[in-house]
């Protein structure tokens, strides 16, 4: 059994991949057909995450508070009268969190109809509990890893940095409103990403040691949203509320991923020939090379999703919600104003290089901690 994946940590894992595809179908079901009943199809997938969350959790903490043998016991901690794996109570408090949101939504709803923007308050504590679903499943995984050694860290490596990237995943859609194509020549959109996914794919390779940690999150992450972007339009959709501005007849998927895959590369490149340096010097380096070379990559994809050639089925440019203004910017394939000016430029990449250098540092530590995991 020792060379075997624990049943609980797979059940950890599918709660947090149901959790990341019920949240992204629950987007397209709003984008496509509008406010449904509470327990339209994403609900019930993103609540049965919190239910999967629970199994796994409780399963450890039970059997580590009243079973003297548990195996769970040896390697746990105490939280006021029970014991269990850190990971499973960060779980268990991920998952009780997402169910309390759930009449806290339906609630705000009924009192103020529709959700105007995603960061809503009841949104606002699903997101947290979501989060901690993600914590609690990766605190999971590297509570094995961190004690096993040959294949079957290997194998737990892996399924560390697919959690990696779900986390990624959760991140950046909190914050999808301001990440669509039509922000992405606008400096506060590079500094948004700089803040946010530097510290998620420092935090991969500084927690297992992995060369290509930074990657291999990254990849993952684009062959979730790709996946999700080629395969939801295949199912049909039809608008239940009004205004409808755009004829759907499918479900609109999430647009194409960020290039996240270039600046990740670059930094398992520089990692790999720098691994004598310290933690500063790492981030400060890190945090320029995303910085840059992510710059360097979507600023002209950008202008690419906004050609009339990326308006199809691979790239997903077609794509509109069915309440989309038609004088939009968004519709008319067109970038918010941004400053030309050499001075902005300067400054913007200033903010955005320093905001990349704090993200780097806050992944190396977060990293460094979750390398000493044990229980």
């Amino acid at each position: 059994m020792n060379g075997v994946i624990p049943w609980y940590l797979w059940c950890a894992l599918g709660a947090s991949t149901t959790v990341q595809l019920g949240v992204q179908w629950d987007i397209a079901w709003h984008r496509s057909i509008g406010r449904d009943t509470f327990w339209s199809p994403p609900h019930v997938a993103i609540y049965l995450a919190a239910v999967l969350a629970a199994v796994a959790s409780a399963s450890q903490i039970l059997s580590a508070s009243f079973r003297a043998t548990s195996p769970a016991r040896a390697n746990s901690v105490r939280v006021l009268w029970f014991r269990g794996p850190l990971g499973a109570f960060i779980t268990a408090w991920g998952g009780l969190t997402m169910l309390a949101s759930a009449p806290f939504d339906d609630w705000w709803h009924n009192a103020y109809g529709l959700d105007v923007k995603i960061l809503s308050p009841p949104h606002v504590v699903l997101a947290v509990g979501i989060l901690a679903i993600h914590l609690g499943a990766a605190i999971f995984v590297l509570g094995k890893r961190n004690g096993a050694g040959g294949d079957l860290q290997r194998r737990l490596t892996l399924l560390f940095l697919y959690v990696q990237a779900m986390i990624l995943l959760a991140v950046m859609t909190l914050f999808m409103e301001k990440t669509v194509r039509v922000f992405m020549h606008r400096a506060a959109f590079f500094a948004l990403v700089s803040a946010l996914a530097p510290v998620i794919l420092c935090t991969s390779w500084r927690a297992t040691g992995h060369r290509w940690a930074a990657t291999i999150t990254a990849l993952l992450y684009s062959a979730f949203l790709l996946a999700l972007l080629w395969i939801f339009p295949l199912f049909p959709a039809q608008p239940k509320l009004g205004p409808v501005t755009v004829a759907v007849t499918q479900l609109i998927p999430p647009e194409f991923p960020l290039l996240f895959l270039v600046p990740a590369l670059m930094m398992d490149l520089l990692w790999s020939r720098t691994p004598q340096w310290g933690r500063a010097r790492q981030a400060l380096a890190s945090g320029i090379v995303f910085a840059a070379t992510f710059f360097v990559a979507q600023w002209p994809f950008a202008t690419f999703l906004m050609s009339p050639a990326a308006r199809n089925h691979f790239f997903g440019a077609k794509y509109f919600d069915y309440n989309t203004p038609l004088s939009s910017f968004y519709f008319r394939y067109l970038f918010l104003p941004h400053d030309h000016s050499l001075v902005a430029f300067v400054a913007a990449a200033a903010r955005v290089a320093l905001l990349g250098i704090i993200s780097a540092w806050a992944g190396l530590a977060c990293g460094d901690w979750m390398r000493r995991i044990r229980r």
